[in-house]
């Protein structure tokens, strides 16, 4: 490892030296090509994140493709995953030795922070993980997700809402995850009153609405983005927007992931948040071959 003299000298006479590389390392798995073009874009949008990313004084990311790395090394000296990808039964990360992986990063303070489908996984053993790990997730026969325009009228003071305003966006918000009892450990990020119609029809057994505890809460609000701090010290974040790939050109709905990744990495978040930019040539990089 090659270090410049002046650093040593610098070093030697105790003064505060500020060096290249990068304090926080954050690992974002895509997940493979899903749904049509410019819907479930996880490539693309990993790829954009990271971009933001590496911009941050002290901030380092790689993206990994198909769902999980295949450099066993990937994971060395992560301060942070993020996970954008399908979920579900065949979710890429639940798999018993992935989930083992994960969980030994987790009881060394690694923080996780999981996007859109990646917040449901099954319930049971994968389903309690990720509320441990994450705050919540995505419950089949429970949670709910439907397309409409959330509108986020007012927002927590909390370090990943910073320089965040509010904003209104339709995407396929699910809502109606599976919290802890009383949300114990969790804290609201993003909240909204969805229309009732996304509530599904009254008696329906759809695995994706229509339950009587989800037409219960008719006309109340439903929490879309959340946050917690673990016991193992490790943080954690679910944000179940992400369907639309056109949404992270939007200024805050971007910010506010960043602001998450950053906060799950446990590094400082800037006061008015994670400045970036992305131009229609960014937005229309690295995005999937798919079929019509």
């Amino acid at each position: 490892m090659k270090k410049s003299l002046a650093f040593f000298i610098l070093l030697a006479l105790g003064t505060a030296v500020s060096v290249s590389a990068a304090d926080k390392k954050v690992v974002l798995l895509a997940g493979k090509a899903s749904h049509g073009t410019g819907a479930h874009e996880f490539q693309a949008g990993c790829h954009l994140l990271k971009k933001c990313l590496d911009k941050v004084p002290g901030m380092r990311s790689e993206v990994y493709l198909n769902g999980w790395p295949d450099e066993p090394k990937a994971f060395d000296g992560a301060d942070a995953i993020f996970l954008y990808m399908d979920g579900g039964g065949g979710h890429p990360a639940i798999k018993p030795e992935r989930l083992k992986i994960l969980g030994d990063l987790m009881k060394n303070g690694v923080g996780l922070g999981c996007a859109h489908y990646a917040v449901e996984v099954p319930k049971g053993e994968a389903g309690q993980a990720w509320l441990a790990w994450t705050g919540g997730y995505f419950e089949t026969f429970w949670s709910v997700n439907p397309h409409w325009d959330a509108d986020f009228q007012t927002l927590p003071k909390h370090p990943v809402t910073r320089g965040v305003k509010p904003f209104k966006i339709n995407d396929e918000w699910y809502y109606h995850m599976r919290f802890p009892e009383a949300m114990r450990g969790v804290t609201p990020i993003l909240t909204a009153v969805p229309p009732d119609r996304t509530r599904g029809k009254p008696g329906a057994t759809s695995s994706h609405g229509g339950n009587a505890h989800v037409q219960a809460r008719a006309g109340m609000p439903e929490h879309v983005m959340w946050v917690t701090e673990r016991p193992d010290g490790g943080r954690g974040f679910g944000f179940s927007g992400g369907h639309f790939h056109r949404n992270w050109a939007d200024d805050n709905f971007r910010k506010i992931v960043l602001n998450a990744i950053l906060w799950s990495a446990k590094a400082e978040i800037p006061p008015e948040g994670v400045a970036s930019a992305v131009t229609p040539q960014d937005m229309a990089q690295n995005l999937d071959t798919k079929e019509k």
